[in-house]
Parts: C-alpha cells; structure tokens; sequence
C-alpha cells in the first residue's frame, strides 16, 4: 500500500509540477491533489488515470507540433477526453483528435476545437473571468459537489465535464453557468453518477471506432 501510494502521489506531482513555480510548490500542490483526489467521485484511482491520459496526450501533441499544444486544451474525466481551443486549419483539428485517440486509457473524445484565428488578448482575459466567476460560484453552492465539475471557456462558450449526484444538481451547475455575465451559450457533457457509460474499475478502454 506503501508503495502504491508513493506511486500516486509521484505521478501527481509530474502533473502539478506544470502549474507551479518551484519544486517545493510542485510537491506541495501534488500533496493538496492526493487529499481532493480522494474526495472525488472518481476516486485516486480514476484522478491517476486521467493524470496518466493527460500527459500522455500532451506529450503528443508537443512532438507532433508546438503550436497545437499551446492552442489546444483538454479535460480528461474517466477517460473522456473534451477538447477545446482554436486552431488555424481544419487539418490540425484533425490530427489533435488522431493524435489524442492514441493515448491509452482513451475511452471517448468529444472534438469542440473551432477552426479560426479570432481570440485575441480581449478574449481571453473574458475567458479566464467568465471561469473563475462561475467556479467560485459552484463553489459557494452547498448543494454542489464543486469538485466533480471542470469548467472550460473558449470565447465566452462554457463547456462543462465531470460527474454530477443527480439531475437537480447539474440543472444548478447549468443555471449559475447561464447567469455569469457574457457567456455566449453553454455546453453540457456532464454524466450522470448512477450512468451506465462510467468506467468500471478493470474495465478497458474501448478501441475508437474505424470508418
């Protein structure tokens, strides 16, 4: 168990050490991601997976172009994958989709990348305050398990993953996400807790479908 755990809190170290400025602050917040992990509806297991998944889809992206991995982002929840961001040709769409599937533990990719070079510093900075409002909000909400959700903004458009108790619950998430100021619409991808689509532990990834 020892072991396992030391395993654990490694790998989730690799992945804080992206958002944080030194290696204290990078153990520090893989320490903080353990304890929130565990409180989850997907568990450590499952928040190690998708940590897995999601540095093995970057990784991909940095060797296949550097521009894709600056301008694409992504949400793993259970081994869904919700892309996101704006790319300058239909192609490079494409081939961030290809390139995801390729990951293991991939089990679905919902593809919301927008073709086009129309986001400027403006838009951005809209982005990041439409999405620090409205997780503050789901985080005030007693009657929201904020820590299953992951809020995503491109443009002013939400996108919502993660795993909701039941349906009154996410009808909340989707209300306070609609009364955030100059959000232009909102897109759902929540499942459902009791969903039959989750992953089941020792379950394995289904292989993407061959056209």
């Amino acid at each position: 168990m020892t072991n396992r755990f030391a395993t654990v809190f490694v790998l989730l170290a690799v992945a804080a050490a992206s958002q944080a400025c030194t290696p204290i602050g990078a153990a520090v917040g893989a320490g903080a991601t353990v304890g929130v992990a565990a409180s989850e509806e997907r568990g450590v297991s499952g928040v190690v997976d998708d940590a897995k998944i999601r540095l093995e889809i970057n990784k991909l992206w940095l060797d296949q172009d550097f521009e894709m991995y600056r301008k694409v982002d992504m949400s793993v929840v259970e081994g869904r994958v919700l892309l996101t961001g704006e790319v300058a040709k239909p192609e490079h769409r494409v081939e961030a989709v290809r390139l995801t599937w390729q990951a293991e533990g991939v089990r679905e990719v919902i593809n919301e990348i927008k073709v086009g070079d129309t986001a400027g510093i403006k838009d951005f900075k809209n982005d990041v305050w439409i999405g620090t409002e409205l997780r503050s909000r789901l985080m005030f909400d007693k009657f929201i398990r904020n820590i299953n959700y992951t809020v995503d903004v491109v443009n002013g458009d939400v996108y919502l993953t993660g795993i909701a108790q039941n349906q009154a619950e996410l009808n909340r998430v989707i209300d306070h996400a609609r009364e955030v100021p100059r959000v232009r619409r909102v897109v759902n991808y929540v499942v459902m807790k009791d969903d039959p689509k989750r992953k089941k532990a020792g379950e394995p990834a289904p292989a993407p479908a061959k056209n």
